[in-house]
């Protein structure tokens, strides 16, 4: 107890906790923003429930991961190595790579199965409409949680040393979220270009995450300033939109 005592009353803990809480927040946009259009497959009185559930999912799996650090920082050794031909280096396949390359592949498949159906799919029978069931939701929530997860724990590993400061950031950052998801998720739900830019968000983290899995990089201040822009421009386009000129009404495929 006295060294947690003396660890933060170092003002370099404070800081390392702001950074590291900060970018926990930006990391989790990504998750808000899948969980936002998930949870809108729901009857609106069961939406707050679903984002509530995936964030408490989320921290519960961050503070599990944080809690094996040491199996986290396996995951970046190789399991197996692929030798290529034509004088290219080996390239050696981690746990991280796996988690990355599946991530990046459910995350595709699902924003383009849901632009989809919300330009292309059949139009409702009948006139009441059909949603998805909370455990189907619950499920894509976890499967998305556990690739962010780890995208987020990796970060935390490399910018603070002490566990601790890892999990009291992980809990602040997503008291956060869970203040604005309702926000967001309406937000994203009540305006169809901004969803249709949000699954383009989606889509374009998915690449990333393939990218990554096969060691490449892209820098992510690049793919947040390319997401801040486009949502820049929307809010302006929202804004000089007239007010008697309804937004187009996206298609919702039926579910079971």
């Amino acid at each position: 107890m006295n060294d947690f005592f003396t660890l933060f009353a170092r003002p370099d803990t404070w800081i390392s906790l702001l950074t590291l809480t900060f970018m926990e927040v930006v990391l989790g946009i990504d998750n808000i923003v899948f969980i936002s259009i998930v949870a809108g497959k729901l009857p609106p009185e069961s939406q707050g429930r679903a984002r509530t559930i995936g964030l408490m999912l989320a921290l519960i799996f961050r503070i599990m991961l944080l809690l094996t650090i040491s199996w986290i920082v396996g995951l970046k050794e190789p399991l197996f190595t692929i030798n290529l031909p034509f004088g290219f280096e080996d390239f050696g396949v981690t746990g991280r790579d796996i988690i990355l390359f599946a991530g990046g592949l459910f995350l595709l498949a699902k924003s383009t199965t849901e632009i989809h159906s919300k330009l292309e799919g059949e139009e409702e029978h009948g006139p009441q409409k059909t949603y998805h069931n909370l455990q189907k939701v619950i499920i894509q929530i976890v499967l998305v949680d556990i690739v962010f997860s780890f995208d987020s724990i990796l970060t935390a590993v490399g910018l603070v040393d002490h566990v601790s400061i890892m999990i009291i950031a992980v809990i602040i950052s997503m008291g956060i979220m869970l203040a604005f998801s309702k926000i967001i998720g309406d937000f994203v739900n009540g305006h169809p270009t901004v969803k249709m830019l949000a699954l383009a968000f989606l889509i374009m983290i998915g690449v990333m995450l393939i990218v990554e899995a096969f060691h490449g990089h892209i820098p992510k201040g690049y793919i947040y300033f390319a997401m801040a822009f486009s949502l820049g421009v929307e809010m302006l386009n929202l804004r000089l939109r007239k007010t008697d000129s309804p937004p187009v009404k996206l298609r919702d495929s039926e579910y079971d």
